[in-house]
């Protein structure tokens, strides 16, 4: 109809776009992890991949920064709004789950635990990894910032294991292992990388033993990997601890955090500081050491008389 004006496209916007080098604002992909929508890697992918928009005007570059206050800022055409209130979830991962949110193979994943179940309408998202076979403590949260802050390899949060492997290793391989050992650094032809320090006791002796590992790193299949190179085949591995956390739950169960326990792995993620760590697989008492003969007192029938 003439004379009517056409409505404006969505896509402008008056507002100016976002910048890479303004000093102010905060950096997208924290805004994006803060919403919920994805953890700040994955964020940071999105981005990458061009499916970010601020205010009208894709954004590809890491690093830019805007204010989630005024700026209109979208992922996949959405438009967020807003940091969700954060929610923090322990889960016992059964093995046969893969630890993403969706799997092209057709797997079971660690988000089924959460489907039709009365968790606030918030998603979260697993932190970290543990593969198909593998089983245990499994961190689940919309916490973007908290997530990438406990995955940084500089944080050296712990996080303890135990595993079952074929055959009786020799202590001295056991060494190895502790004070670091050559592994492949992911697919073959990547090269090689060295450990970290683990520490690793035995905890039940039997043809195939289990043993308490505890790694402060998270490289891919790094403890099938260990155990491989001194020539012994890992058939069970189970997480146990995660910083101040230790599992309580059974195969397939979950339960949200307390504020202590979120306030505790903030605390695990500051290098340099040690939080006061819950009872658990590492912690329990050990057998003393034989006690080490005393020699006999000296003879005090005669006692020593000061000189005046």
């Amino acid at each position: 109809m003439a004379g009517r004006k056409s409505p404006p496209s969505p896509e402008k916007s008056t507002r100016p776009a976002a910048h890479p080098d303004s000093a102010t604002g905060e950096r997208l992909q924290k805004i994006i992890a803060s919403a919920g929508i994805a953890s700040r890697r994955k964020a940071e992918e999105l981005i990458l991949a061009g499916r970010v928009q601020v205010n009208g005007q894709v954004v590809t570059e890491l690093g830019t920064k805007a204010d989630p206050a005024h700026d209109h800022i979208r992922v996949d055409g959405k438009l967020l709004h807003g940091p969700e209130r954060h929610r923090y979830f322990m889960l016992n991962k059964p093995r046969g789950y893969v630890t993403t949110s969706s799997d092209p193979q057709g797997r079971h994943t660690v988000m089924e635990f959460f489907h039709g179940r009365a968790r606030g309408g918030e998603r979260v998202y697993p932190v970290g990894r543990l593969d198909y076979a593998s089983e245990g403590l499994l961190l689940m949260t919309n916490d973007g910032a908290l997530a990438n802050q406990l995955t940084r390899a500089a944080s050296q949060v712990p996080k303890v294991y135990l595993v079952k492997i074929s055959g009786r290793p020799a202590e001295e391989n056991l060494d190895q292992i502790r004070s670091g050992i050559m592994i492949d650094r992911g697919r073959p032809g990547e090269g090689r990388v060295m450990t970290a320090p683990v520490k690793l006791r035995l905890v039940r002796d039997a043809e195939n033993p289990w043993f308490e590992l505890t790694l402060i790193e998270g490289r891919n299949r790094e403890i099938r990997k260990m155990f491989e190179e001194i020539g012994h085949h890992v058939e069970k591995i189970r997480r146990v601890g995660y910083g101040p956390l230790v599992l309580d739950l059974e195969p397939g169960q979950v339960r949200e955090l307390t504020a202590s326990e979120v306030d505790q792995l903030r605390l695990a993620t500051q290098r340099g500081k040690k939080p006061a760590t819950a009872p658990g697989p590492s912690s329990r008492p050990r057998p003393a050491a034989p006690a080490k003969p005393r020699r006999p007192a000296a003879s005090s029938a005669t006692p020593r008389r000061r000189r005046p």
